[in-house]
């Protein structure tokens, strides 16, 4: 079986830093890998993308190979072929091959029927690639993560999953605060703390920013969602300039992009000088690049 890259929390904390170091020498501009030299990778898109495609597809060319890119739309699988024959083939053409899908089933699936590596570029349980990207931007203004009050404000979601990940492998405090129907599986958290993560839930959204270090939210209607009464529920989990007051004085922002202002957030936080998302979606590049480095056995000499 290859190496992949699925979710956070089947790596170690050490490889997770080690596959962090390589992402900040590589946008430092001290090293330059080309670990992909002759080699193509696939890119398989089930939802559409601007950042998971853009920064695949320029790391992969940046570090030597040829990105492929496929929608389901551009093949078999769109008429039913299985997702078992389309792995088994894929493995005989290409070297590697990013799935953003929208099922998780799908993405283990093909890994099981893959002799090649798999990455995780979204699904709807996970989102590893974007953890990876938060993590790097709130070291480079925090220098490390250990110790952190990180707050995530809104929806359980696959990007907050993969928040509840890294919180079993990196020692900071993960504050949830979200509405009763909105909160993250019980289950899920208390796996979490029995690992050894430090995780409290709040349904009041104030008692979460307190002296918070990194305010994090996300869109409150995804592709695919249905809207209801998701607005209004969420309204009180607003990022706004009243809940950053609660903070540190030097808090940053985070989003994963696309963002809806005026929902999630407000104007004045994602567009105002605490706000790094869009050091967020650089990172994306530099951490995915470092990914693949690390499935590819690249080593800093």
């Amino acid at each position: 079986m290859s190496a992949n890259f699925i979710d956070i929390a089947d790596y170690k904390t050490k490889q997770l830093n080690d596959i962090l170091f390589v992402a900040h020498q590589i946008k430092s501009g001290l090293i330059s890998p080309t670990p992909l030299l002759n080699k193509t990778i696939a890119m398989i898109f089930e939802k559409s993308s601007t950042r998971t495609r853009i920064s695949f597809e320029v790391g992969i060319k940046q570090l030597g190979g040829t990105p492929l890119v496929l929608t389901s739309n551009d093949m078999q699988l769109s008429r039913g072929e299985t997702i078992g024959d389309t792995a088994r083939v894929m493995s005989r053409y290409v070297d590697a091959v990013m799935i953003r899908a929208q099922s998780h089933k799908t993405l283990l699936e093909f890994k099981e029927n893959s002799e090649i590596p798999i990455i995780n570029g979204l699904t709807n349980v996970s989102h590893p690639c974007q953890i990876m990207a938060d993590i790097m931007t709130i070291q480079e203004n925090f220098n490390c993560i250990e110790g952190l009050n990180i707050s995530w404000f809104g929806d359980s979601n696959n990007v907050l999953k993969s928040w509840i990940d890294a919180a079993t492998k990196f020692k900071f405090n993960l504050r949830i605060a979200s509405p009763k129907g909105y909160q993250p599986n019980q289950k899920l958290i208390k796996m979490a703390t029995d690992s050894g993560a430090q995780i409290n839930l709040y349904e009041d959204s104030h008692k979460a920013a307190l002296d918070a270090d990194v305010l994090i939210t996300d869109v409150w209607i995804s592709m695919g969602d249905e809207e209801g009464t998701r607005l209004k529920d969420l309204k009180p989990y607003q990022v706004n300039s009243k809940l950053f007051e609660l903070a540190h004085s030097d808090a940053i922002f985070l989003h994963c992009l696309p963002a809806i202002r005026g929902n999630e957030v407000t104007e004045d936080v994602i567009d105002g000088p605490q706000s790094k998302v869009i050091e967020e979606a650089e990172n994306r590049l530099h951490t995915q690049k470092a990914i693949l480095c690390h499935l590819f056995n690249y080593k800093i000499k």
